[in-house]
């Protein structure tokens, strides 16, 4: 049986993580064993953010609802509220663009808010 080389394989895989690793600060670009656990412990954190950006986004509009909310004298969570009884499905993304780009558009939903809570 003829003898098997390995070096090439072996090269190729670790270009590969070293390509992965372009960018990253220091040794953890260059020598492969810390630019394996850097782009391994990077995926993981590429995962988990997916996820959290989702969370982030959503914080970020009902900070932004709530925000339009008091200014026209209304607490976020009756608004929500008052929106849901009313009938009104608008998701907190396109509500949060209404209260920053299309303010009269929005007090129009507010005084509807309003107009179904004191019903």
């Amino acid at each position: 049986m003829s003898r098997v080389k390995r070096g090439t394989m072996t090269r190729k895989r670790h270009s590969k993580i070293i390509k992965l690793a372009s960018g990253y600060w220091g040794a953890k670009s260059r020598l492969f064993k810390t630019a394996k656990e850097q782009v391994m412990k990077s995926g993981q954190y590429a995962y988990r953010d997916r996820r959290v950006r989702k969370r982030d986004f959503r914080r970020l509009w009902i900070a932004r609802i709530s925000a339009a909310c008091r200014a026209h004298g209304l607490p976020y969570a009756r608004f929500i509220y008052a929106l849901k009884g009313a009938g009104i499905d608008l998701d907190r993304k396109v509500l949060a663009d209404m209260a920053v780009a299309d303010a009269p558009g929005f007090s129009v939903l507010v005084e509807k808010a309003k107009a179904q809570l004191s019903s």
